[in-house]
């Protein structure tokens, strides 16, 4: 009898063990989480239009990427905003397009764009460096976007500040190993480098957890 139970109680110590390692793995996931809070928090209950520059030899290669850019990143702000029920409005990316189509020079004056849509934010990102293709070897897919990003504030007082300079976007995909560029590669791989960049923009203006 005495037997039966010290081996009943070694049995129970290495199911405890063997729980408890189990459970490490767990605890330290959310250990390794954190908040982080906004660079930006002023866009609630505000209206808010993206405006995106690029320069000439970036839209002769993607004549399309400015307004892609601006897609991707006005819906990704404007469904984190909705989540959240922070009462963001955000301004139609084509209505924006179209009207820097008409109007050159809007292209860099983030105070035209608020005044044309009644805005009260204007969200300006500079597009300093553009690439789908690696530029070393061209048979492969490495892409990169750095930015700027200001925001400019339409209603600002005398005596505020009217421009915000964030911090800069480096943006990298894919990461690790490049890939083999072909029509469906490179359509995959600029798809998922302007969702990443829609990312990464869009979390400097709402609270967001972040791996260590």
């Amino acid at each position: 009898m005495r037997t039966n139970r010290t081996a009943l109680a070694a049995v129970a110590c290495l199911v405890c063990t063997a729980g408890c390692n189990l459970l490490t793995p767990l605890i330290f996931v959310g250990e390794h989480k954190k908040k982080v809070s906004p660079e930006f928090d002023k866009l609630a209950n505000s209206r808010v239009a993206v405006l995106i520059w690029t320069d000439q030899v970036v839209l002769f290669d993607y004549p399309y990427a400015r307004f892609e850019l601006c897609t991707y990143l006005t819906e990704k702000l404007a469904a984190e905003m909705h989540q959240r029920e922070l009462g963001t409005e955000l301004v139609d990316p084509r209505d924006i397009d179209d009207f820097l189509q008409r109007d050159i020079d809007a292209q860099i004056d983030p105070k035209a764009v608020a005044r044309k849509f009644d805005s009260d934010y204007v969200i300006y990102v500079e597009i300093v460096e553009f690439q789908v293709r690696d530029p070393a070897e061209p048979q492969f897919l490495r892409g990169r976007i750095d930015a700027s990003v200001t925001v400019y504030d339409a209603h600002a007082d005398p005596d505020r500040p009217r421009r915000y300079e964030l911090a800069p976007v480096l943006c990298r995909y894919p990461e690790g190993v490049p890939v083999l560029l072909n029509a469906n590669n490179s359509r995959l791989v600029r798809e998922q480098l302007y969702r990443k960049f829609a990312e990464q923009v869009a979390r400097k203006f709402y609270e967001h957890t972040v791996e260590l």
